[in-house]
């Protein structure tokens, strides 16, 4: 191409913008091989930080593994009577109970007003509300509606609810108090006005227990009474303020939902340990795919990944290898020492592939067995997380190989960087140089005109 652009100076011209462009276009050749080499190991780390994903999804899988099997299930006989949950500490088991009471909250509502708007309180007053054993002085303002007592009740944070309910009676406008907490404990014991509030206060919120009777006949009235959760397990009485009760039975949380008999039953929750097995075999599928893949040699028909020969990946490969060949330690009395005798099992093409019914099959015959297998010093799942951490961790197998890759990037970057600089010199250079050059050859073309006019 530089070729057919000096021919063309036979017209007296150099196409000078082409032939500097063409001249640093092979100038430029050491940098395009230092920017493809920096490319490539940009690439590496993108590979590598897709394998350091996967190994993380792994190690999570790995952990849920072993949740698993210290995992509980609490199934009882009839959920509309109670639900529970069960905790690792749990111990496995048949409960029978009996629920006789459920747990209330304490209600009380006033006597119908006209109006929800209207002022109540002529005075300002203060109201003394005794919820439990805690007694707080409440506010209300001079001029204060309903809507206004039951916001300061609210603004007060007493443990107490206040809402406005509407009858639909000729005066409609009820405040509704209701204790946040069941049980007899969290009760609105009494509400008192102060010597000195207003009466119209005093004879809409004044609540004594001892003189309850039923709501509207007298301002404040009891509509729902507080009341304990009373049970009973394995014929043992037991009372509760709530209904959700977590130190019944170790381990369990209990919610009682009606009054009726059901029977709960405490065991190991096989089916959490079938999900997280499940879970273990597709994490680790995934991240052996990946670093074979990442790692192919090319062939005639395919080039070869980005990773291919890699040391670092060659070496997670052997180690994974190895951990999966190396027996665990069984045991006392034990006979489990490989994964395929739980119906995990290594296939030809490095993945893992999983046999429900066998695992099912080996946490019936021997839980303790499996449990061994997986958690224990020399437990598969002990050692690949141990791995995992290896892999991950800063300053880990692929952090190291990183800053490697971006140690080389920096140093060909400063490379290009001197080298774009020299380029930018020589640029410059060849076209002061091909420029002079046209205006040369176009003074001789002048010259050699005015020569040939004269010998005509």
């Amino acid at each position: 191409m530089v070729t057919s652009t000096v021919a063309s100076t036979s017209a007296g011209t150099l196409d000078v913008p082409s032939l500097v462009s063409q001249l640093m276009a092979v100038e430029r050749r050491p940098i395009d091989k230092l920017n493809t080499k920096i490319e490539s190991y940009q690439t590496k780390i993108s590979s590598f930080g897709t394998i350091k994903g996967l190994v993380s999804d792994f190690k999570t899988a790995l952990q849920g593994m072993n949740t698993s099997l210290l995992a509980n299930s609490a199934t009882s006989s009839d959920s509309s009577v109670l639900s529970a949950s069960a905790t690792s500490t749990a111990a496995a088991g048949t409960y029978s109970l009996s629920i006789t009471a459920l747990a209330q909250s304490h209600k009380l509502a006033t006597a119908g007003q006209a109006s929800d708007t209207n002022a109540i309180s002529a005075t300002a007053s203060t109201a003394t509300f005794t919820v439990g054993t805690t007694s707080t002085d409440i506010t209300i303002a001079a001029g204060a509606s309903l809507q206004d007592i039951r916001n300061a009740i609210n603004a007060a944070n007493i443990g107490v609810t206040a809402t406005l309910v509407n009858d639909g009676s000729g005066s409609p406008y009820r405040l509704a108090l209701s204790s946040n907490d069941s049980g007899s404990v969290n009760a609105i014991n009494s509400i008192t006005v102060k010597t000195g509030g207003d009466a119209s206060v005093n004879d809409l919120l004044a609540y004594n227990p001892t003189e309850n009777v039923p709501a509207p006949a007298v301002p404040m009235a009891q509509t729902v009474a507080a009341q304990d959760a009373d049970f009973t397990v394995n014929g043992i009485r037991i009372i509760k303020s709530s209904n959700t009760v977590t130190d019944a039975i170790q381990g369990v949380t209990l919610t009682l939902n009606k009054n009726a008999a059901a029977t709960l039953t405490v065991a190991r929750d096989t089916s959490a340990i079938s999900t997280a097995a499940a879970s273990f075999v597709e994490t680790y599928n995934a991240l052996a795919t990946q670093l074979k893949s990442r790692s192919a040699y090319g062939s005639a028909t395919q080039a070869a990944a980005n990773l291919a020969g890699d040391g670092t990946v060659r070496l997670m490969q052997d180690q994974l290898s190895s951990i999966f060949r190396t027996a665990a330690t069984p045991a006392s009395g034990g006979s489990l020492t490989s994964l395929s005798q739980v119906g995990i099992s290594l296939q030809v093409d490095g993945k893992l592939k999983l046999d429900s019914s066998k695992l099912n099959s080996a946490m019936a015959n021997n839980f303790s067995d499996v449990t061994n297998l997986f958690s224990s010093a020399s437990g598969y799942v002990t050692r690949l997380n141990s791995w995992a951490d290896s892999v991950v961790q800063t300053n880990g197998l692929i952090d190291v190989r990183t800053q490697n890759f971006n140690t080389n990037i920096k140093r060909y970057s400063d490379q290009v960087s001197q080298l774009e600089t020299r380029m930018s010199v020589l640029q410059k250079r060849y076209t002061t140089q091909y420029t002079n050059l046209n205006q040369m050859l176009s003074n001789m073309n002048a010259t050699s005109a005015y020569l040939s006019q004269q010998f005509k």
